[in-house]
């Protein structure tokens, strides 16, 4: 999922209240809360009814320990990118980039949070979600931020595997394996992800290409992103009716996908025709309250036929 959730408004992040602050600055709090929102669907989703004591206890050490995973990612993240961070005026605040934190420090924590959260996920929840969650870690702080961030345009789309895995992650906490239902939810957010993303790129153009990032608006031009913005949000609408295609889940989550999907490919569609910095703005934080709804959704409909 997109690291932009993260960023303030303002560059300048005033100093820390505490010695902590910092080191939970690091795990990128707005982006991981997305992250466990999604995989709290999963869950919940998984469950025929109302989770008995047993599955809401499964479901609340799975949280802590996808939650602190994924911190261990985001903070791995902001090492790496160290540099290109202090670069850009989007990311300058974090701590690594202002110089707060060391590398050794920044590596420790990453590697103390990601350590703990498998332990939790190994000890109280099962195998299977635990080897998935470690390999979300790898797909996103190695292959996406390693590898494919610096070298292709591509890189949201192909790398936006790792971020589409939350719910696969919730529906394997409480099941113990990944079902099509599961993989549906993850092909929506790896749908989604693109034109999420791409819509910020749009209006911070001039700080990727001065961190020498090749994102899309950078090697083939606003035009040619705000088409593509528009062409996946059309296969995004399309792959929101999958769920009750399926029989996964019925008309109020039909109704809640079309509705949603109407008013987003109608901001893609605004940001295509007439582009503005302020219109690609809005599209971007549209599309964040759009996931949310669209999920929250799926959880309404799979209750109201209880």
């Amino acid at each position: 999922m997109s690291d932009a959730l993260a960023a303030p408004s303002s560059v300048a992040l005033p100093a820390p209240l505490s010695p902590f602050r910092p080191f939970y600055v690091l795990t990128k709090p707005k982006v991981v809360q997305l992250i466990v929102f999604c995989a709290v669907i999963g869950m919940l989703l998984a469950v025929p009814g109302v989770p008995t004591q047993a599955e809401a206890l499964r479901a609340v050490a799975a949280c802590a320990g996808i939650w602190l995973v994924a911190g261990a990612a985001a903070a791995f993240n902001c090492l790496i990118e160290q540099g290109i961070d202090a670069r850009m005026k989007r990311t300058a605040w974090r701590p690594t980039a202002r110089g707060d934190l060391s590398l050794r420090q920044t590596l420790l924590f990453s590697g103390l949070l990601c350590g703990l959260g498998m332990a939790i996920l190994a000890l109280w929840v099962n195998a299977l979600t635990m080897w998935l969650t470690l390999a979300t870690f790898v797909g996103y702080a190695v292959v996406y931020t390693v590898v494919l961030k610096p070298l292709t345009p591509q890189n949201i789309v192909i790398g936006g595997a790792s971020g589409a895995m939350p719910p696969v992650l919730g529906w394997a906490a409480m099941r113990g394996e990944v079902g099509p239902e599961a993989l549906m939810l993850c092909l929506i957010i790896f749908l989604w992800t693109p034109p999420h993303f791409w819509a910020l790129a749009l209006y911070r153009v001039e700080d990727y290409a001065k961190a020498g990032l090749p994102m899309l608006p950078v090697t083939h031009g606003n035009a040619f992103t705000r088409l593509h913005v528009l062409l996946y949000t059309l296969v995004l609408l399309a792959g929101t009716l999958l769920p009750f295609i399926y029989g996964m889940s019925g008309w109020l989550y039909l109704g809640s996908a079309l509705t949603l999907g109407i008013l987003f490919l109608v901001y893609a569609f605004r940001l295509w025709r007439r582009y503005s910095d302020a219109l690609a703005r809005k599209t971007f934080r549209f599309s964040i309250i759009y996931l949310m709804l669209l999920f929250a959704a799926l959880l309404v409909d799979h209750y109201w036929k209880i």
